[in-house]
Protein backbone atom coordinates (compact mmCIF):
# COMPACT_ATOMS: atom_id res chain seq x y z
CA UNK A 1 0.00 0.00 0.00
CA UNK A 2 1.22 3.48 -0.82
CA UNK A 3 1.79 5.96 1.97
CA UNK A 4 1.02 9.64 1.90
CA UNK A 5 -1.41 11.91 0.09
CA UNK A 6 -2.98 10.95 -3.21
CA UNK A 7 -0.85 11.75 -6.21
CA UNK A 8 -2.63 14.26 -8.47
CA UNK A 9 -4.46 12.61 -11.32
CA UNK A 10 -4.21 9.00 -10.13
CA UNK A 11 -8.01 8.72 -9.95
CA UNK A 12 -8.18 7.60 -6.33
CA UNK A 13 -10.11 9.43 -3.62
CA UNK A 14 -10.01 9.67 0.16
CA UNK A 15 -13.10 8.74 2.17
CA UNK A 16 -13.37 9.41 5.91
CA UNK A 17 -14.88 6.77 8.20
CA UNK A 18 -16.27 7.90 11.55
CA UNK A 19 -18.66 5.04 12.40
CA UNK A 20 -18.66 1.42 11.30
CA UNK A 21 -16.27 2.25 8.46
CA UNK A 22 -13.58 2.45 11.14
CA UNK A 23 -13.92 -1.19 12.23
CA UNK A 24 -15.94 -2.97 9.51
CA UNK A 25 -13.80 -2.66 6.40
CA UNK A 26 -15.56 -4.76 3.78
CA UNK A 27 -14.08 -2.98 0.77
CA UNK A 28 -10.64 -2.84 -0.88
CA UNK A 29 -8.48 0.21 -0.24
CA UNK A 30 -5.11 1.53 -1.37
CA UNK A 31 -4.15 3.21 1.91
CA UNK A 32 -5.60 3.45 5.43
CA UNK A 33 -4.63 6.24 7.81
CA UNK A 34 -5.85 7.54 11.17
CA UNK A 35 -7.28 10.96 10.41
CA UNK A 36 -9.55 13.75 11.57
CA UNK A 37 -11.98 16.30 10.23
CA UNK A 38 -12.74 19.71 11.70
CA UNK A 39 -16.12 21.21 12.45
CA UNK A 40 -18.09 17.96 12.91
CA UNK A 41 -19.29 15.78 15.83
CA UNK A 42 -20.63 12.21 15.90
CA UNK A 43 -24.19 11.71 17.12
CA UNK A 44 -26.45 8.65 17.32
CA UNK A 45 -29.24 10.52 15.56
CA UNK A 46 -29.68 8.47 12.37
CA UNK A 47 -32.20 5.65 12.19
CA UNK A 48 -31.04 2.28 10.87
CA UNK A 49 -33.85 0.39 9.16
CA UNK A 50 -31.55 -1.87 7.19
CA UNK A 51 -28.56 -2.80 9.37
CA UNK A 52 -29.02 -2.31 13.15
CA UNK A 53 -32.81 -2.21 13.19
CA UNK A 54 -35.84 -2.86 11.03
CA UNK A 55 -38.41 -0.60 9.36
CA UNK A 56 -40.80 -1.35 12.25
CA UNK A 57 -38.13 -0.85 14.95
CA UNK A 58 -35.17 1.15 13.66
CA UNK A 59 -31.87 1.15 15.48
CA UNK A 60 -29.69 4.22 15.95
CA UNK A 61 -26.36 4.75 14.21
CA UNK A 62 -24.00 7.69 13.97
CA UNK A 63 -24.11 10.60 11.63
CA UNK A 64 -22.22 13.86 11.79
CA UNK A 65 -23.53 17.24 12.83
CA UNK A 66 -21.75 20.48 12.17
CA UNK A 67 -20.06 21.86 15.28
CA UNK A 68 -17.67 24.79 14.84
CA UNK A 69 -14.37 24.14 16.59
CA UNK A 70 -14.99 20.38 17.02
CA UNK A 71 -12.52 17.72 15.89
CA UNK A 72 -13.79 14.29 14.85
CA UNK A 73 -11.25 11.44 14.80
CA UNK A 74 -11.62 8.45 12.53
CA UNK A 75 -9.92 6.64 9.68
CA UNK A 76 -9.36 7.78 6.10
CA UNK A 77 -9.16 5.30 3.24
CA UNK A 78 -7.73 6.02 -0.19
CA UNK A 79 -9.90 4.05 -2.59
CA UNK A 80 -10.35 3.44 -6.26
CA UNK A 81 -13.53 5.23 -7.44
CA UNK A 82 -15.14 1.84 -8.25
CA UNK A 83 -15.42 1.25 -4.48
CA UNK A 84 -18.08 3.97 -4.25
CA UNK A 85 -20.68 1.63 -5.78
CA UNK A 86 -20.27 -0.60 -2.72
CA UNK A 87 -20.05 2.30 -0.24
CA UNK A 88 -23.09 4.05 -1.72
CA UNK A 89 -25.09 0.84 -1.29
CA UNK A 90 -23.79 0.29 2.24
CA UNK A 91 -24.64 3.88 3.25
CA UNK A 92 -27.95 4.01 1.38
CA UNK A 93 -30.31 4.54 4.31
CA UNK A 94 -30.28 8.34 4.27
CA UNK A 95 -26.58 9.08 3.82
CA UNK A 96 -25.23 11.35 1.10
CA UNK A 97 -21.66 12.21 0.15
CA UNK A 98 -20.10 15.53 1.15
CA UNK A 99 -16.72 16.91 0.14
CA UNK A 100 -14.37 18.18 2.83
CA UNK A 101 -10.75 18.39 3.92
CA UNK A 102 -9.34 15.40 5.79
CA UNK A 103 -6.26 15.72 7.96
CA UNK A 104 -4.23 12.50 7.79
CA UNK A 105 -2.12 11.80 10.87
CA UNK A 106 1.46 12.81 10.10
CA UNK A 107 0.61 14.74 6.92
CA UNK A 108 1.66 18.37 6.54
CA UNK A 109 -1.48 19.44 4.65
CA UNK A 110 -5.09 18.23 4.59
CA UNK A 111 -6.24 16.23 1.58
CA UNK A 112 -9.56 16.62 -0.24
CA UNK A 113 -11.96 13.83 0.58
CA UNK A 114 -15.49 12.62 1.05
CA UNK A 115 -17.71 11.69 3.98
CA UNK A 116 -21.17 10.16 4.19
CA UNK A 117 -23.56 12.25 6.28
CA UNK A 118 -27.21 11.66 7.12
CA UNK A 119 -28.82 15.08 7.47
CA UNK A 120 -32.03 15.97 9.27
CA UNK A 121 -34.02 16.08 6.01
CA UNK A 122 -33.71 12.34 5.28
CA UNK A 123 -36.67 10.06 6.14
CA UNK A 124 -34.61 7.82 8.46
CA UNK A 125 -33.33 10.69 10.64
CA UNK A 126 -34.43 10.25 14.28
CA UNK A 127 -32.72 13.29 15.77
CA UNK A 128 -31.61 14.20 19.24
CA UNK A 129 -32.83 12.55 22.42
CA UNK A 130 -31.63 12.47 26.04
CA UNK A 131 -28.71 10.06 26.58
CA UNK A 132 -30.84 7.79 28.79
CA UNK A 133 -33.42 7.45 26.01
CA UNK A 134 -30.71 6.82 23.39
CA UNK A 135 -29.14 4.14 25.60
CA UNK A 136 -32.46 2.35 26.18
CA UNK A 137 -33.16 2.42 22.43
CA UNK A 138 -29.69 1.14 21.46
CA UNK A 139 -29.76 -1.60 24.13
CA UNK A 140 -32.83 -3.27 22.60
CA UNK A 141 -32.55 -2.63 18.82
CA UNK A 142 -31.48 -5.39 16.44
CA UNK A 143 -31.37 -5.75 12.67
CA UNK A 144 -29.94 -7.90 9.86
CA UNK A 145 -26.35 -6.78 10.67
CA UNK A 146 -26.69 -7.56 14.38
CA UNK A 147 -27.51 -5.76 17.59
CA UNK A 148 -27.40 -2.02 17.86
CA UNK A 149 -25.42 -2.30 21.11
CA UNK A 150 -22.66 -4.27 19.33
CA UNK A 151 -22.39 -1.43 16.79
CA UNK A 152 -21.96 1.04 19.67
CA UNK A 153 -19.47 -1.14 21.58
CA UNK A 154 -17.38 -1.86 18.46
CA UNK A 155 -17.25 1.85 17.67
CA UNK A 156 -16.19 2.71 21.24
CA UNK A 157 -13.42 0.08 21.09
CA UNK A 158 -12.23 1.26 17.68
CA UNK A 159 -12.07 4.88 18.84
CA UNK A 160 -10.15 3.88 21.95
CA UNK A 161 -7.68 1.96 19.72
CA UNK A 162 -7.18 5.22 17.78
CA UNK A 163 -6.46 7.02 21.06
CA UNK A 164 -9.64 9.03 20.72
CA UNK A 165 -12.21 9.72 23.41
CA UNK A 166 -15.59 10.73 22.01
CA UNK A 167 -17.74 11.83 24.98
CA UNK A 168 -21.04 11.08 23.19
CA UNK A 169 -20.03 7.55 22.13
CA UNK A 170 -18.27 6.58 25.35
CA UNK A 171 -21.00 7.93 27.65
CA UNK A 172 -23.60 6.03 25.62
CA UNK A 173 -21.55 2.83 25.94
CA UNK A 174 -21.47 3.23 29.72
CA UNK A 175 -25.21 3.87 29.83
CA UNK A 176 -26.01 0.88 27.61
CA UNK A 177 -23.88 -1.25 29.96
CA UNK A 178 -26.04 0.00 32.83
CA UNK A 179 -29.25 -0.77 30.93
CA UNK A 180 -27.99 -4.29 30.25
CA UNK A 181 -27.32 -4.81 33.95
CA UNK A 182 -23.60 -4.11 33.76
CA UNK A 183 -22.87 -7.56 32.33
CA UNK A 184 -19.76 -6.09 30.72
CA UNK A 185 -17.04 -4.17 32.46
CA UNK A 186 -17.51 -0.46 31.65
CA UNK A 187 -13.79 -0.12 30.90
CA UNK A 188 -14.31 -2.35 27.84
CA UNK A 189 -16.39 0.34 26.20
CA UNK A 190 -15.61 3.61 27.93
Amino acid sequence: MAEGPVAPGDGSAWVFGYGSLIYKVDFPYLDRRPASIEGWERRFWQGSHDHRGTPQAPGRVVTLIEAPGALCRGVAYRVDPAVFDHLDHREKNGYVRHRLAITLDGAAEPVPGLIYVATADNPAFLGSAPLAELAAHIAQARGPSGSNRDYLFELARALRALGSHDPHVHELALRVDAVLGATRRPAEHG
